[in-house]
């Protein structure tokens, strides 16, 4: 059983996440406690949370996947038009009264005030020189980092908050790039001292995950501080995210898996290249329903499934496209003829004819009448990414990685690369590529390892920031017209604004 599990059967006897926390900071004297690093684990829990949701309701994966030019979310006749909320992900005309920018707010604010509400708690503890409270508290700080890059790499400017009892209840944005800085300093000087006593846990804060959120930081601050490629300054950058990089790669221990698939099997939580994880679990810890989302109703008999998928995301063409014939990466779709589990060929139970998954989709929105039923049902190729056991229900127990090793060579190969010209990222750019069963690569450029990028980390909510680094997230592609910079960040949530009108005021620099 994974460990989180354990800790969340804890919360479940003790009372929801939240009531947990508020009973130890209640009653529990804080000068004594915690007294081990296990009761410190469990305190983390409400700040780990929120992470629960990523996958689906809480938007994260929606605003980073469906706004990239690989996998969409088509309108079939009268499903998945959900009021237009799935179309302008993709065509970047969101306003701030969409789903997933609503949802995205609430949970980083949410473990963002989790953390600062643990970090308070045990600072008295801390304070008279307990150790596992130093440790935690560390912790605390990398997952409220964490947080607070998804807010600036998502949102931009934000309110930059880091007390709980005397917290401002309407607060004013700040500046990301001077939030950045916070973070980092944070990280380098409060958490990474204490790295080499945190457990080697995939759901909690690790050595491996601090230095790659380190890299994530580093390798994007030519967005987060407006940065031009060329300069002195993100070439420093990007010699510290070296640094970190191969700190990961050299001194923590993760090993790239031998097969494509084994990062994303449904027993994937010994996976000697997850770093950072969301472990899923379809009873006891629930969220992880892509699959749902993205398999034909029919596909039930394909899997043998207990539940019926729902017929909707689907990968472009163009990216399908872009794998080549012996790319062992092309085994994550469903294309072309579809077979029941015991390969019997599969009928459309409505159309009654053989279920045919197509490369091509006709249109981002597909009317009755104007598109086939052929068109409507089946079109667009199906992602199986992560494994789909025999029996799933509507919610996988495989863990989903947020940081993984394969993603952390790749951004190796391109840091060389944007010091030191064309081919120097070769040999990591290879790693990923001969896995994957594909020849190597003499003088691979930059677009070279945003191609593998997009081949090797799709279906895991990179694609986004990506585009943004390499400086094509505006660029038109199919069914959706060049962008103006404003969609680069997602505005505030109107909800926000409404119960705080500061958050439309003019922004502040942090005190």
């Amino acid at each position: 059983m994974k460990k989180i599990f354990i800790l969340i059967a804890l919360v479940g006897i003790l009372g929801s996440c939240t009531d947990l926390s508020d009973k130890l900071y209640d009653r529990l004297p804080a000068d004594k406690y915690p007294e081990n690093p296990q009761q410190a684990a469990l305190m983390l829990i409400p700040v780990l949370q929120p992470l629960q949701d990523y996958c689906d309701w809480g938007g994260y994966w929606f605003a980073q996947e469906l706004t990239g030019d690989g996998i969409v979310c088509p309108t079939r006749g009268t499903d998945w038009d959900d009021g237009g909320k799935w179309r302008v992900l993709h065509q970047h005309t969101w306003t701030n009264d969409v789903e997933a920018v609503n949802s995205m707010w609430y949970r980083f604010y949410k473990g963002i005030y989790e953390a600062n509400k643990f970090i308070e708690f045990l600072k008295p503890a801390s304070d008279a020189g307990q150790e596992a409270a130093k440790v935690s508290i560390a912790q605390a700080k990398a997952l409220r980092a964490f947080y607070y890059w998804n807010a600036i790499d998502t949102y931009g400017d934000v309110p930059y908050v880091t007390v709980y009892a005397t917290a401002d209840k309407n607060p004013y944005r700040n500046h990301k790039n001077q939030i950045w800085q916070k973070i980092i300093n944070e990280l380098e000087n409060d958490v990474v001292p204490y790295v080499d006593q945190f457990t080697n846990s995939k759901y909690s804060v690790s050595k491996g995950m601090v230095y790659t959120l380190l890299v994530k930081l580093y390798i994007n601050s030519n967005v987060y501080l407006g940065l031009n490629n060329n300069s002195d300054e993100y070439k420093a950058n990007l010699q510290k995210a070296l640094n970190y990089a191969n700190k990961v790669i050299d001194e923590c221990g993760y090993i790239l898996e031998a097969d494509v698939k084994a990062p994303f099997v449904t027993q994937n939580e010994n996976s000697t290249e997850n770093i950072f994880c969301i472990g899923y679990d379809q009873d006891n810890y629930k969220g992880f329903n892509l699959h749902m989302r993205t398999l034909h109703y029919d596909s039930q008999k394909t899997f043998d499934m207990v539940v019926q998928p729902w017929n909707g995301f689907a990968a472009t063409e163009a990216f399908y496209n872009s794998f080549e014939d012996n790319d062992k990466r092309k085994e994550f779709f469903l294309v072309g003829p579809q077979f029941t589990f015991s390969g019997a060929p599969l009928q459309e139970s409505t159309l009654h004819e053989r279920l045919n998954f197509s490369v091509n989709i006709p249109a981002l929105h597909m009317t009755a009448g104007t598109y086939t039923p052929q068109q409507i049902r089946m079109s667009g190729v199906r992602v199986v990414k992560f494994e789909i056991k025999k029996g799933a229900s509507a919610d996988l127990s495989n863990d989903f990685p947020i940081f993984r090793l394969a993603d952390v060579i790749l951004m190796r190969a391109e840091i060389k690369v944007r010091l030191n010209g064309v081919g120097a990222g070769d040999s990591d750019l290879n790693q990923i590529r001969q896995r994957a069963g594909l020849s190597a690569k003499n003088g691979a450029t930059l677009d070279d390892i945003l191609s593998e990028r997009k081949k090797e980390l799709f279906w895991e909510a990179h694609i986004r920031t990506d585009l943004i680094r390499y400086g094509k997230f505006l660029d038109a592609w199919w069914e959706k017209d060049q962008s103006t910079a404003d969609r680069l960040n997602f505005p505030v949530p109107k909800w926000a604004i409404d119960a705080n009108p500061n958050l439309a005021a003019e922004i502040k620099d942090i005190q």
